[in-house]
């Protein structure tokens, strides 16, 4: 079952520097607009790897992460 639902205020949590993505997407905030089931659970034998969340930003920009990549929101 997915932690976080359609609407819900995140906080983008990518701590390794060394991740492509921490530059352009850590500590942004957005609202969850989509879920989408897929079977990265099964290649990784854990459950929450099975949902990907779409994310609206507050930019403005949309993009799709795992579960290990959010928070709650800090504001």
């Amino acid at each position: 079952m997915a932690e976080f639902e359609c609407g819900d205020r995140v906080r983008i949590d990518i701590p390794d520097e060394t991740d492509p993505d921490h530059a352009h997407f850590h500590g942004q905030h957005g609202t969850i607009v989509k879920l989408i089931s897929d079977d990265g659970g099964r290649l990784t034998n854990d459950t929450d790897d099975s949902t990907i969340y779409r994310v609206e930003l507050d930019t403005g920009e949309t993009m799709d992460f795992r579960r290990r990549d959010l928070r709650p929101p800090l504001d």
